[in-house]
This record gives C-alpha cells, structure tokens and sequence, in this order.
C-alpha cells in the first residue's frame, strides 16, 4: 500500500519469499516446486488462452471498424443523455461478455468519447460506468475470464459457479442501473476529494 512495488512485483516478491521461506524450513522440495508450478501454468495457460481469444476479436472489430459504426449510429438514432446512457450501457456490456476488460476499454472508450462528450456526459462518471459494464461482462459467459480463473483457483466447476454468480449478477446490473442514471451516487466522493 505504500507505493514501493506495484501489485504485478509484490505477487513475484511473495512468491520468491514463499519459496525461500520453503526452503529455510525444509517443507518445500523440488516435487512440490515441479507441482506448483505445473498448476500456475495450467491456470495461466486457461486465462491467456481467453486473453488471446479476446486480442483477436478486438484486432477483427478494428478492422471490420464496428465500435465507430456503432457510435455513428448511437448519435445518429438520439441526442438524448439518457437514451445514450442506456445504448451504450448494452453495447459495453456486450463487449465485456467476448473481450478482455483491458482490449474492450482501448478498443471502444477512445471511439466512443466523442459521443459522451457531446452529450454532455461527465467523463469520470461515465469511466465509472465502463468500468462496472466491463466488470459484470468478465464474469459472465461465454467468455467469464474472471469465473475461469477463479475457478481454476479453487478448482470448482464453473457451471456450478456460473449459476451460484447469477443473484450476484443481478445485483450488479442493479447497482449499474443506480449508477448510470443516479450520477451522485459514484460522484459524490470524486467530487469530495476533488475539491479537497
């Protein structure tokens, strides 16, 4: 939390310790060091294989120039801040379902600001927006990234997994809906610290 190492050199830093620690203590052999990293990489494989999947998709949607062509057709069908909202709600979410958080948000936030900003949509809020959307695509099929890894953590099944995820699904399209259409709920402590 201090800033010293970012969370990508913490987790290197624990494991480089965990392993040290192992071998101070005379628990951890090479058998098991072959075993863990055996299943990091099954679990790491599982997710860039989805990431990959993800790249791909996104090179074909910037070719085939879909995220321009969407907005083109969002402004062209309403002007109106709320009927934007929602429109954009659906296709971010779409997006989220087949894309990885990081591809979707460089593929379609740079297109689609233009149209926010027209609209006189508050750029932080609506950030605040695509982020939610992309969090609730990553955790629904048919990709689910976040369910795999999850699941392949605690090796649970994902159908089982995906069905226990529903309740909590609705509830965040719910918290979405708040959101998106109750801008001082997520600009309220922005606007708190900002003024600080």
């Amino acid at each position: 939390f201090g800033g010293v190492v970012t969370a990508t050199e913490g987790a290197g830093l624990a494991v480089v310790a965990a392993l040290v620690i192992g071998l101070i203590y005379k628990e951890f052999d090479f058998k098991r060091l072959y075993q863990a990293a055996t299943e990091g990489a099954i679990q790491t494989a599982s997710v860039m294989l989805l990431v990959a999947a993800s790249v791909l998709l996104g090179e074909f949607l910037t070719i085939e120039q879909i995220p321009q062509k969407v907005a083109e057709s969002i402004i062209d069908f309403t002007k109106n801040k709320y009927a934007v909202l929602l429109i954009l709600n659906v296709f971010l979410l779409i997006i989220g379902f087949f894309l990885h958080s990081v591809a979707a948000i460089i593929l379609t936030v740079p297109i689609v600001m233009p149209l926010v900003n027209a609209v006189g949509i508050d750029p932080v809020h609506f950030g605040i927006i695509v982020t939610l959307n992309l969090a609730i695509g990553q955790q629904t099929p048919p990709v689910a990234s976040v369910l795999v890894t999850a699941c392949s953590v605690a090796k649970a099944d994902i159908w089982d997994v995906t069905r226990a995820n529903i309740m909590f699904i609705c509830v965040l399209l719910f918290l979405l809906f708040l959101v998106t259409y109750i801008p001082a709920i997520p600009m309220t402590l922005v606007e708190f610290f900002y003024r600080s």
